[in-house]
């Protein structure tokens, strides 16, 4: 029976571990989580919408800025980040995890290799083919 109840309890930590902190209303999350919150949005302040941001401070699974370094996960010779112990799973099973949209180009991008920049209130990131398609977004979007 005890190992029963410690294997629901790795599942139900391991289904509500990866998810956006940002996510979830304040009064639901934990004291870990507004923990986590705070340092996300502490560090998030050197970076605003619309900047680019390093690869590794994104979660690919996501699709959220953390402002901290992920877990690297590589895959076929790329390099993914993601973070948690799912993430770290799902990327090299999943393909659709590691594309994206470029909004611009409207292409499929692969992550790992994309332009990456915050283009959501709660740190929500798009990826871009390049630096120059980011820029192109930008402009069109502050006319």
């Amino acid at each position: 029976m005890k190992y029963l109840v410690a294997i629901i309890t790795v599942f139900v930590l391991t289904l509500t571990a990866c998810t956006n902190p940002q996510s979830k209303s304040k009064a639901a999350l934990t004291s870990q989580e507004k923990d986590t919150t705070m340092q996300v949005a502490a560090a998030a302040k050197q970076y605003k919408k619309g900047d680019l941001v390093p690869a590794e401070e994104v979660c690919m699974v996501n699709d959220a800025f953390m402002a901290k370094k992920q877990l690297l996960v590589k895959h076929e010779g790329r390099a993914y980040y993601g973070c948690c112990e799912m993430c770290k799973e799902r990327i090299p099973k999943e393909a659709a995890v590691r594309v994206a949209i470029d909004p611009l180009s409207k292409k499929e991008v692969d992550k790992a290799n994309a332009a990456i920049a915050i283009t959501g209130d709660q740190g929500e990131v798009s990826y871009f083919e390049n630096e120059e398609n980011y820029r192109k977004y930008v402009e069109n979007i502050n006319q």
